[in-house]
């Protein structure tokens, strides 16, 4: 078929719209309604489930022990938590493994603003090692991260994150400043710029994967220092006396930890390593399970941490149920539009058209109506996410439409509509031109 053709059937098809505009309507309304609730929970998916460093994804690794009692779990069971011990992850820090490494602890506290038109309010983030702001590649709009020397002296830095900085400080640079965070003065050495990865892949325990966000972040051993409890899970499955440098010393998990390889072809050695480290502190009398110890790269943490639950899954199956049945009543509808047809198409028939030409034209108004079920499904949608957004925070951040499903809006609306026009297209070719011609 010609370009010529095309365009010819194409026009032609938005002219027949106004044919019977009931039944042309009511074929759109549920074409529309079917793609946009398979839209609005694919996109839903489609967000949950992206890879946030899709570049060096594979080279982002996570280590998981098992330093759990004998008594804790059963023969065979897993631990539930996924973190290190204290003593854990300073070894794996000075492991000299990879080439960029960070633990991660949760903080919590209070910041006294030096305006006094702002209260006090509380403010949660998140204790790091310096190589955190490079290994995930954290944009700053002033300063940089703290030092390495700070990492080692536990100093009182601080970075802030832009949101927080222009609350405190307006469009100024602040670094340089001293802020007040949980009864210290800390020295702000930096402010970083607009991220926020989807899912929020770094600290997913205790955090969530969408829930919350880091508005500040402290040296790990700053921390420490100051004898700060976690702000987030903590998982003990031994006993330990009183004391925070007890708690330190003990088995409890409640830190977060990341390797960032050279390359994806890296990991066999680190596998070795870590194996090699954790049959050392068998021979120490620490772990007591001998159970394997995992790797785990981002997209490979994402799915063990659930981060797209069978729940999210389950409603994008239901969505697209529902959408196969309003094809179903599509179909339905474009044979009844078609069948009235049939004398039309008896005297092309009669005039030489042949059945590859009618099912041509038929099939691209199909598509014609297919588009414009597309634009519909597309506004409803979006309202369709719209008003997700409005039930939490969480899920706006989720319900939110990219480029990508733009495309696949109106890519899943006309393939629809194609398909559900097969069958009605296929009849109104079998019309037989001489009866059509004798009943006229």
């Amino acid at each position: 078929m010609s370009n010529g053709m095309f365009g010819y059937y194409f026009k032609l098809g938005v002219r027949n719209l106004r044919r019977n505009p009931a039944l042309t309507s009511l074929m759109v309304l549920t074409l529309a309604i079917g793609v946009a609730a398979s839209i609005a929970t694919l996109t839903i998916l489609h967000v949950m489930s992206g890879n946030p460093m899709p570049h060096k994804s594979d080279r982002l690794i996570v280590p998981v022990f098992d330093n759990g009692s004998l008594e804790s779990y059963s023969p065979g069971e897993q631990p539930d938590d996924a973190q290190l011990t204290h003593r854990d992850a300073m070894n794996l820090l000075a492991s000299g493994q990879g080439v960029r490494r960070t633990a991660i602890m949760g903080v919590g506290g209070s910041i006294q603003p030096e305006r006094k038109d702002i209260a006090p309010f509380v403010v949660g983030g998140a204790a790091p090692t310096r190589d955190f702001f490079a290994m995930f590649e954290i944009p700053f709009l002033y300063g940089q991260a703290w030092t390495e020397a700070d990492d080692k002296a536990g100093a009182d830095v601080i970075v802030l994150t832009r949101a927080l900085s222009e609350k405190l400080y307006g469009n100024v640079n602040p670094v340089g400043r001293r802020l007040r965070y949980s009864g210290f003065d800390y020295l702000i050495t930096g402010v970083i710029d607009k991220w926020d990865p989807v899912p929020r892949f770094h600290r997913i325990i205790g955090m969530g994967a969408f829930d919350s966000e880091d508005e500040l972040f402290v040296p790990l051993a700053s921390a420490t220092r100051h004898e700060w409890s976690n702000n987030g899970s903590t998982t003990c499955t031994t006993d330990f006396d009183a004391g925070y440098q007890s708690f330190l010393d003990s088995e409890c998990t409640w830190i977060q930890f990341w390797f960032e390889l050279h390359s994806a072809a890296d990991r066999a050695a680190l596998q070795d390593w870590v194996d090699g480290y954790a049959a050392e502190q068998r021979k120490l009398g620490r772990f007591k399970r001998n159970s394997p110890n995992k790797l785990y790269d981002l997209v490979e943490w994402l799915e063990y941490q659930k981060v797209v639950g069978n729940d999210s899954k389950l409603s994008a199956s239901l969505a697209f149920g529902f959408l196969l049945l309003c094809l179903v009543n599509t179909i339905g509808l474009l044979l009844a539009k078609f069948s009235v047809r049939a004398p039309e198409v008896g005297v092309r028939r009669a005039l030489g058209a042949s059945r590859r030409e009618i099912f041509h034209q038929f099939l691209i108004e199909t598509g014609v109506i297919g588009l414009a079920g597309g634009v519909l499904g597309l506004v409803l949608a979006l309202a369709a996410l719209a008003l997700i957004s409005l039930q939490s925070k969480a899920l706006a951040i989720v319900a939110r439409m990219d480029w990508l499903m733009l495309i696949v809006t109106f890519v899943m609306a006309v393939a629809a509509a194609l398909l559900a026009g097969l069958l009605p297209t296929w009849r109104a070719c079998q019309v037989t031109p001489a009866l059509q011609l004798k009943s006229q």
